[in-house]
């Protein structure tokens, strides 16, 4: 039998706390989405100013990088480098923003950003994910 690390209550809180400072602190508004290693929800936060479809797409992010093991930003990558076949795939969160929590080589879960530039989105996932491993 297999043993793999799992996200607490408290573990998701630390990441929401984390990443809502990097964005406040940058005044940007943003949608923030914390799920376990199969993509459910486990925490969610959505800033004063923020568009109500951010919160989807972060949760989206979330998802796609938990099940796909990697960062968002991969599939994006792959899709504008002209491999399109990924527009079917069963993924609608293939932009940056997703990025896995990985502890001891194992996906504990992932946090998804959504609100600004994708690039300022994966700051504020990554800032979030840092927490979670301090």
């Amino acid at each position: 039998m297999h043993t793999k690390p799992v996200l607490s209550i408290a573990d998701a809180t630390r990441i929401l706390d984390a990443a809502r400072a990097e964005a406040e602190r940058h005044q940007w508004a943003v949608s923030i989405a914390v799920v376990d290693d199969g993509g459910h929800p486990l925490a969610s936060l959505r800033l004063d100013g923020c568009a109500p479809i951010g919160a989807y797409i972060a949760l989206e992010k979330a998802r796609t990088s938990a099940l796909g093991r990697r960062e968002s930003k991969q599939y994006e990558d792959m899709i504008n480098a002209g491999r399109t076949a990924f527009l079917n795939a069963p993924l609608s969160g293939t932009l940056e923003g997703g990025v896995p929590v990985i502890v001891d080589g194992q996906v504990a879960g992932a946090v998804g950003v959504s609100g600004v530039k994708s690039d300022q989105d994966a700051q504020v996932a990554k800032v979030g994910v840092q927490a979670a491993l301090a």
